[in-house]
Protein backbone atom coordinates (compact mmCIF):
# COMPACT_ATOMS: atom_id res chain seq x y z
CA UNK A 1 0.00 0.00 0.00
CA UNK A 2 1.65 3.39 -0.80
CA UNK A 3 1.41 6.18 1.14
CA UNK A 4 -1.80 8.41 1.87
CA UNK A 5 -0.13 11.75 0.51
CA UNK A 6 3.16 11.35 -1.30
CA UNK A 7 4.14 14.88 0.33
CA UNK A 8 3.11 17.20 3.20
CA UNK A 9 3.32 20.98 3.52
CA UNK A 10 3.12 22.12 6.92
CA UNK A 11 2.89 25.87 6.74
CA UNK A 12 4.07 27.77 10.00
CA UNK A 13 7.12 26.78 12.16
CA UNK A 14 5.69 27.77 15.46
CA UNK A 15 5.55 25.57 18.52
CA UNK A 16 2.85 23.65 16.99
CA UNK A 17 3.02 23.57 13.20
CA UNK A 18 6.94 22.70 14.04
CA UNK A 19 5.74 19.65 16.39
CA UNK A 20 3.34 18.58 13.60
CA UNK A 21 5.97 18.78 11.02
CA UNK A 22 8.34 16.81 12.88
CA UNK A 23 5.38 14.48 13.81
CA UNK A 24 4.38 13.78 9.92
CA UNK A 25 7.95 13.18 9.12
CA UNK A 26 7.63 9.82 10.39
CA UNK A 27 4.92 8.27 7.91
CA UNK A 28 5.68 10.48 4.95
CA UNK A 29 8.31 13.13 3.07
CA UNK A 30 7.57 16.35 4.71
CA UNK A 31 8.77 20.08 4.39
CA UNK A 32 8.32 22.64 6.93
CA UNK A 33 7.77 26.41 6.02
CA UNK A 34 9.30 29.21 7.90
CA UNK A 35 9.03 32.71 7.41
CA UNK A 36 12.38 34.39 8.82
CA UNK A 37 15.16 33.16 6.90
CA UNK A 38 17.24 32.77 10.08
CA UNK A 39 14.51 30.16 11.98
CA UNK A 40 14.85 28.35 8.63
CA UNK A 41 18.36 28.19 9.05
CA UNK A 42 18.76 26.98 12.51
CA UNK A 43 16.25 24.20 11.58
CA UNK A 44 18.01 23.07 8.53
CA UNK A 45 21.58 22.94 10.93
CA UNK A 46 20.96 22.28 14.69
CA UNK A 47 17.37 20.66 14.16
CA UNK A 48 16.13 23.05 16.46
CA UNK A 49 13.91 25.61 17.21
CA UNK A 50 14.98 27.62 20.34
CA UNK A 51 12.28 30.20 20.00
CA UNK A 52 9.35 28.41 19.58
CA UNK A 53 9.95 24.67 20.91
CA UNK A 54 13.00 24.75 22.82
CA UNK A 55 14.64 21.67 23.90
CA UNK A 56 12.95 19.40 21.23
CA UNK A 57 14.67 18.06 17.85
CA UNK A 58 13.22 18.13 14.94
CA UNK A 59 13.01 14.64 12.70
CA UNK A 60 16.31 13.98 10.60
CA UNK A 61 14.48 14.07 7.58
CA UNK A 62 12.17 16.76 8.19
CA UNK A 63 13.11 19.04 5.03
CA UNK A 64 13.01 23.08 5.59
CA UNK A 65 12.17 26.25 3.67
CA UNK A 66 11.58 29.50 3.65
CA UNK A 67 9.90 29.70 0.43
CA UNK A 68 6.48 29.14 0.71
CA UNK A 69 6.05 28.08 -3.29
CA UNK A 70 8.44 25.75 -3.19
CA UNK A 71 6.73 24.10 0.06
CA UNK A 72 3.68 23.66 -1.29
CA UNK A 73 4.92 22.79 -4.84
CA UNK A 74 4.59 18.86 -5.24
CA UNK A 75 2.40 18.72 -1.87
CA UNK A 76 -0.48 16.49 -2.01
CA UNK A 77 -1.56 17.93 1.98
CA UNK A 78 -0.86 21.41 2.84
CA UNK A 79 -1.16 21.83 6.62
CA UNK A 80 -1.00 25.69 7.26
CA UNK A 81 -0.11 26.15 10.89
CA UNK A 82 -0.07 30.06 11.14
CA UNK A 83 -1.89 32.53 13.50
CA UNK A 84 -5.19 34.09 12.44
CA UNK A 85 -4.54 37.04 11.77
CA UNK A 86 -2.24 36.44 8.96
CA UNK A 87 -4.03 33.00 7.97
CA UNK A 88 -5.79 34.77 4.66
CA UNK A 89 -2.54 36.64 3.06
CA UNK A 90 -0.53 33.19 3.31
CA UNK A 91 -3.28 30.99 2.21
CA UNK A 92 -3.56 33.72 -1.09
CA UNK A 93 0.17 33.36 -1.59
CA UNK A 94 -0.19 29.55 -1.72
CA UNK A 95 -3.40 28.80 -3.22
CA UNK A 96 -2.03 29.72 -6.71
CA UNK A 97 0.55 27.19 -6.52
CA UNK A 98 -1.31 24.56 -5.09
CA UNK A 99 -1.33 20.88 -6.74
CA UNK A 100 -4.63 20.22 -8.81
CA UNK A 101 -5.73 17.42 -6.18
CA UNK A 102 -3.82 18.75 -2.85
CA UNK A 103 -5.94 18.40 0.49
CA UNK A 104 -5.86 21.64 3.13
CA UNK A 105 -6.00 21.46 6.84
CA UNK A 106 -6.18 24.31 9.42
CA UNK A 107 -4.45 23.65 12.78
CA UNK A 108 -5.17 27.29 13.97
CA UNK A 109 -7.45 27.68 16.43
CA UNK A 110 -8.58 31.17 15.71
CA UNK A 111 -11.67 33.17 13.87
CA UNK A 112 -10.94 35.65 10.91
CA UNK A 113 -11.10 39.36 12.88
CA UNK A 114 -13.17 41.23 11.02
CA UNK A 115 -15.22 38.73 9.39
CA UNK A 116 -15.60 36.16 11.99
CA UNK A 117 -14.56 33.87 9.50
CA UNK A 118 -13.76 30.32 10.39
CA UNK A 119 -9.99 28.86 9.31
CA UNK A 120 -11.46 26.32 7.13
CA UNK A 121 -13.97 28.68 5.58
CA UNK A 122 -11.29 30.95 4.67
CA UNK A 123 -9.48 28.12 2.90
CA UNK A 124 -12.33 27.15 1.36
CA UNK A 125 -12.67 31.18 0.00
CA UNK A 126 -9.34 31.14 -1.42
CA UNK A 127 -8.85 27.54 -2.59
CA UNK A 128 -12.95 26.41 -3.02
CA UNK A 129 -11.86 23.70 -5.45
CA UNK A 130 -9.99 21.49 -2.95
CA UNK A 131 -11.08 19.18 0.02
CA UNK A 132 -10.63 20.75 3.62
CA UNK A 133 -9.99 19.61 6.98
CA UNK A 134 -8.94 20.57 10.34
CA UNK A 135 -7.28 19.29 13.35
CA UNK A 136 -8.41 19.82 16.75
CA UNK A 137 -8.14 18.23 20.24
CA UNK A 138 -5.82 18.78 23.77
CA UNK A 139 -2.97 19.26 21.82
CA UNK A 140 -0.09 20.97 23.81
CA UNK A 141 2.68 21.13 21.39
CA UNK A 142 5.15 20.79 24.47
CA UNK A 143 4.33 17.36 25.52
CA UNK A 144 3.73 15.61 22.42
CA UNK A 145 7.15 17.03 20.95
CA UNK A 146 8.48 15.18 24.08
CA UNK A 147 6.63 12.05 22.69
CA UNK A 148 3.84 12.13 25.78
CA UNK A 149 0.57 10.14 24.83
CA UNK A 150 -2.25 12.14 23.35
CA UNK A 151 -5.07 11.89 21.10
CA UNK A 152 -6.75 14.15 18.58
CA UNK A 153 -9.33 14.36 16.05
CA UNK A 154 -9.17 15.29 12.07
CA UNK A 155 -12.17 16.49 10.34
CA UNK A 156 -13.64 16.85 6.95
CA UNK A 157 -16.75 16.18 4.66
CA UNK A 158 -14.90 13.55 3.02
CA UNK A 159 -15.08 10.28 4.39
CA UNK A 160 -12.07 9.32 2.16
CA UNK A 161 -9.75 12.10 2.65
CA UNK A 162 -10.09 11.61 6.30
CA UNK A 163 -8.99 8.19 6.61
CA UNK A 164 -6.18 9.26 4.69
CA UNK A 165 -5.69 11.87 6.69
CA UNK A 166 -6.10 9.90 9.36
CA UNK A 167 -3.40 7.36 8.83
CA UNK A 168 -0.78 10.29 8.21
CA UNK A 169 -1.18 11.75 11.50
CA UNK A 170 -1.24 8.62 13.47
CA UNK A 171 1.87 7.90 15.67
CA UNK A 172 2.56 4.93 18.51
CA UNK A 173 1.92 7.56 21.17
CA UNK A 174 -0.57 9.90 18.64
CA UNK A 175 -3.99 8.49 18.45
CA UNK A 176 -5.81 10.17 15.97
CA UNK A 177 -10.02 9.25 15.44
CA UNK A 178 -11.90 10.71 12.43
CA UNK A 179 -14.62 13.25 12.90
CA UNK A 180 -17.39 14.84 10.09
CA UNK A 181 -18.41 18.12 12.16
CA UNK A 182 -15.86 20.31 10.76
CA UNK A 183 -18.22 23.43 12.28
CA UNK A 184 -17.93 21.73 15.71
CA UNK A 185 -14.50 20.76 16.13
CA UNK A 186 -13.32 24.41 15.10
CA UNK A 187 -15.88 26.49 17.35
CA UNK A 188 -14.18 23.91 20.00
CA UNK A 189 -10.94 24.63 19.22
CA UNK A 190 -11.99 28.55 18.79
CA UNK A 191 -13.95 28.99 21.91
CA UNK A 192 -11.86 27.10 24.19
CA UNK A 193 -8.53 29.95 24.16
CA UNK A 194 -11.65 32.18 25.43
CA UNK A 195 -12.68 30.22 28.54
CA UNK A 196 -8.79 29.72 29.28
CA UNK A 197 -8.54 33.35 29.41
CA UNK A 198 -11.41 33.52 31.57
CA UNK A 199 -10.42 30.24 33.63
CA UNK A 200 -6.61 32.08 33.76
CA UNK A 201 -7.78 35.27 35.16
CA UNK A 202 -9.60 33.71 38.50
CA UNK A 203 -6.34 32.14 38.82
CA UNK A 204 -4.65 35.06 38.62
CA UNK A 205 -6.86 36.68 41.14
CA UNK A 206 -6.42 34.09 43.52
CA UNK A 207 -9.37 32.11 43.22
CA UNK A 208 -9.21 28.18 43.86
CA UNK A 209 -10.63 24.72 41.85
CA UNK A 210 -14.37 25.69 42.11
CA UNK A 211 -14.22 28.88 40.34
CA UNK A 212 -12.05 27.39 37.44
CA UNK A 213 -14.56 24.43 37.40
CA UNK A 214 -17.63 26.44 37.16
CA UNK A 215 -15.82 28.89 34.24
CA UNK A 216 -14.83 25.48 32.44
CA UNK A 217 -17.95 24.05 32.63
CA UNK A 218 -20.31 27.36 31.94
CA UNK A 219 -17.60 28.01 29.26
CA UNK A 220 -18.78 24.43 27.65
CA UNK A 221 -22.19 25.45 27.47
CA UNK A 222 -21.57 28.70 25.79
CA UNK A 223 -19.60 26.40 23.53
CA UNK A 224 -22.08 24.08 22.58
CA UNK A 225 -24.76 26.92 21.96
CA UNK A 226 -22.85 28.69 19.29
CA UNK A 227 -21.88 25.28 17.89
CA UNK A 228 -25.30 23.86 17.87
CA UNK A 229 -26.74 27.35 16.00
CA UNK A 230 -24.00 27.31 13.85
CA UNK A 231 -24.84 23.65 12.38
CA UNK A 232 -22.68 21.83 14.22
CA UNK A 233 -23.59 18.15 16.15
CA UNK A 234 -24.12 19.08 20.18
CA UNK A 235 -22.01 15.74 20.61
CA UNK A 236 -19.07 16.68 19.45
CA UNK A 237 -18.74 19.19 22.69
CA UNK A 238 -18.16 16.05 24.74
CA UNK A 239 -14.88 14.65 23.14
CA UNK A 240 -11.67 15.62 22.07
CA UNK A 241 -12.39 18.62 20.27
CA UNK A 242 -14.36 20.52 22.92
CA UNK A 243 -14.27 19.22 26.39
CA UNK A 244 -10.75 17.36 25.92
CA UNK A 245 -9.48 20.87 24.80
CA UNK A 246 -11.06 23.16 27.20
CA UNK A 247 -9.49 20.84 30.05
CA UNK A 248 -6.30 20.57 28.70
CA UNK A 249 -5.43 24.41 27.96
CA UNK A 250 -7.28 25.59 31.21
CA UNK A 251 -5.72 23.28 33.67
CA UNK A 252 -2.01 23.87 32.19
CA UNK A 253 0.12 27.03 32.79
CA UNK A 254 1.83 25.87 29.25
CA UNK A 255 -1.17 26.91 27.62
CA UNK A 256 -0.48 30.62 26.09
CA UNK A 257 -4.30 31.74 26.73
CA UNK A 258 -4.07 30.63 30.38
CA UNK A 259 -1.00 32.49 30.99
CA UNK A 260 -2.30 35.45 29.33
CA UNK A 261 -5.37 35.49 31.56
CA UNK A 262 -3.19 34.65 34.73
CA UNK A 263 -1.41 37.90 34.05
CA UNK A 264 -4.60 39.66 33.34
CA UNK A 265 -5.91 38.53 36.68
CA UNK A 266 -2.79 40.13 38.07
CA UNK A 267 -3.36 43.57 37.17
CA UNK A 268 -1.39 42.96 33.79
CA UNK A 269 -2.56 45.14 30.50
CA UNK A 270 -2.63 43.30 27.29
CA UNK A 271 0.03 45.74 25.90
CA UNK A 272 2.23 44.78 28.21
CA UNK A 273 1.63 41.34 28.34
CA UNK A 274 1.84 41.26 24.52
CA UNK A 275 5.08 43.18 24.63
CA UNK A 276 6.37 40.33 26.77
CA UNK A 277 5.56 37.14 25.20
CA UNK A 278 8.67 36.85 22.63
CA UNK A 279 6.53 36.33 19.35
CA UNK A 280 4.55 33.76 20.70
CA UNK A 281 0.41 34.50 19.76
CA UNK A 282 -2.09 33.47 22.30
CA UNK A 283 -5.37 33.07 20.11
CA UNK A 284 -8.03 33.88 22.48
CA UNK A 285 -7.07 37.21 22.73
CA UNK A 286 -7.19 38.13 19.08
CA UNK A 287 -10.58 35.54 18.96
CA UNK A 288 -12.52 36.78 21.87
CA UNK A 289 -13.98 40.12 20.10
CA UNK A 290 -14.96 37.91 16.87
CA UNK A 291 -16.34 34.92 19.20
CA UNK A 292 -18.77 37.46 20.56
CA UNK A 293 -19.56 39.16 17.48
CA UNK A 294 -20.57 35.62 15.42
CA UNK A 295 -22.52 35.11 18.58
CA UNK A 296 -24.68 37.93 18.49
CA UNK A 297 -25.25 37.57 14.52
CA UNK A 298 -26.23 33.99 15.59
CA UNK A 299 -28.42 35.60 18.35
CA UNK A 300 -26.24 33.41 21.43
CA UNK A 301 -25.62 34.63 24.72
CA UNK A 302 -22.23 34.21 25.62
CA UNK A 303 -21.12 36.17 29.08
CA UNK A 304 -17.60 34.60 29.48
CA UNK A 305 -16.75 35.38 26.00
CA UNK A 306 -17.79 38.87 26.41
CA UNK A 307 -16.51 39.34 29.75
CA UNK A 308 -12.84 38.41 27.85
CA UNK A 309 -13.33 40.38 24.66
CA UNK A 310 -13.98 43.47 26.91
CA UNK A 311 -11.13 42.78 29.23
CA UNK A 312 -8.81 42.26 26.12
CA UNK A 313 -9.71 45.44 24.54
CA UNK A 314 -8.90 46.97 27.81
CA UNK A 315 -12.39 47.86 28.38
CA UNK A 316 -13.47 45.88 31.74
CA UNK A 317 -10.82 45.06 34.27
CA UNK A 318 -10.64 41.28 35.28
CA UNK A 319 -12.09 41.47 38.61
CA UNK A 320 -14.61 44.23 37.18
CA UNK A 321 -15.58 41.15 35.01
CA UNK A 322 -15.85 38.36 37.26
CA UNK A 323 -18.19 40.45 39.09
CA UNK A 324 -20.19 40.82 36.35
CA UNK A 325 -20.18 37.47 36.17
CA UNK A 326 -21.55 36.55 39.16
CA UNK A 327 -23.60 39.04 40.10
CA UNK A 328 -26.07 38.18 36.55
CA UNK A 329 -29.74 37.28 37.18
CA UNK A 330 -30.64 33.99 38.35
CA UNK A 331 -31.56 31.18 36.20
CA UNK A 332 -32.34 27.66 35.89
CA UNK A 333 -28.78 26.16 34.55
CA UNK A 334 -30.60 24.86 31.43
CA UNK A 335 -30.91 28.16 30.07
Amino acid sequence: MGLPFARVAVIGAGSWGTTVASLVANNAPTVLWARRKELAEELRTTRTNSRYLPGHRVHDELQVTDDVVDAVRDSSLVVVAVPSAGFRDVVRTLALHLEPNAVLMSLTKGLERGTGRRMSEVLGDLAPEHPVSVLSGPNLAGEIAAGQPAASVVACDDASVVVKLQEVFTRPLFRVYTHDDVIGCEIGGVVKNVIAIAAGMAHGMGFGDNSRATLITRGLVEMARLGAQLGANPGTFSGLAGMGDVIATCSSMKSRNTTVGVRLGKGETIAEINASMNHMVAEGVKSAGAVVGLARKAGVEMPICEAVAEVCDGRLGAADGMLRLMTRSRKSERD
